[in-house]
């Protein structure tokens, strides 16, 4: 099961995310919410990860 980390305002910055904690070695997706003019994207990772990432995020400054 997938859990949310962060949720980016653009494509752009969920793409951001996911490459830096993909780099750090974690399993990341992205999944668009919303209607395209208001359109939000949750970054998530596996259950299991959540602790870490979350820590590695704030390590980042994310």
């Amino acid at each position: 099961m997938w859990t949310v980390v962060y949720m980016a305002h653009n494509k752009e910055d969920a793409e951001k995310i996911k490459k830096t904690l993909s780099k750090e070695g974690f399993l990341v997706k992205i999944r668009p919410i919303g209607k395209e003019d208001n359109r939000v994207y949750e970054v998530l990772v596996p259950n299991g990860e959540v602790e870490e990432v979350h820590e590695a995020l704030i390590d980042l400054g994310l």
